[in-house]
């Protein structure tokens, strides 16, 4: 059809020719130009995962890096204990102290608490808490985040603590895997992570 006949045919729709839009040619949506929009969140830890394989965990001093990960393959069991922070009222009164006092405590091969301070803070809490270290325990420093944040188990303490902290949980490691896992569901209660209810009731 000519632009001559198309303009007398719309001229009794009160349209004009200049008025007709021809739209341009595009790509069709595909579910996989989707997809590329989306961004992947962290898998949050499971039953059944290896520990991240990090080596950014410091024990004692500046340079003495600890990787959980492969301590975890060269040892029977463990249990890795997070916190929001080190000398806070809760961590210091009672999560901390009920692995201390826990007799299956010992039957751990490793018990590391973790919290993302800085490896001086955690050496001078771990000294308070267990004086002579009769516990075992171990006290590493997370001041980068990145363990925390690998396990995705880092949530926003910025209005507290001025950044990212620590959930305060318990995992418990055998043969380089995941046995059991147990978050706080308000992040940093003392409840489902405290001893007696990993360990059981001593």
């Amino acid at each position: 059809m000519s632009v001559r006949h198309a303009t007398r045919a719309l001229r009794p729709l009160g349209l004009s020719a200049r008025a007709v839009i021809v739209p341009r040619t595009t790509t069709p949506t595909t579910h996989a130009t989707v997809r590329t929009f989306h961004a992947t969140r962290p898998a949050f830890i499971k039953v059944g995962d290896p520990l991240p394989g990090l080596d950014v965990l410091v024990e004692g001093s500046p340079g003495n890096n600890v990787n959980l990960a492969e301590e975890a393959n060269v040892s029977n069991n463990m249990i890795v204990i997070g916190v929001p922070a080190a000398f806070s009222p809760a961590c210091s009164a009672s999560h901390i102290p009920s692995y201390i006092n826990h007799p299956q405590t010992k039957e751990f091969d490793t018990v590391a608490v973790v919290s993302v301070n800085d490896v001086f803070v955690m050496k001078a809490w771990g000294d308070v808490l267990d004086p002579d270290h009769g516990s075992g325990i171990r006290f590493l420093a997370d001041p980068t985040a990145k363990f925390t944040q690998a396990l995705d188990l880092a949530f926003d303490g910025s209005a507290i603590f001025g950044g990212d902290r620590s959930k305060r949980y318990a995992i418990v490691v055998e043969n380089g895997r995941v046995k059991s896992l147990h978050v706080e569901p308000d992040n940093t209660g003392t409840n489902v992570s405290l001893a007696e209810h990993v360990l059981g009731k001593a």
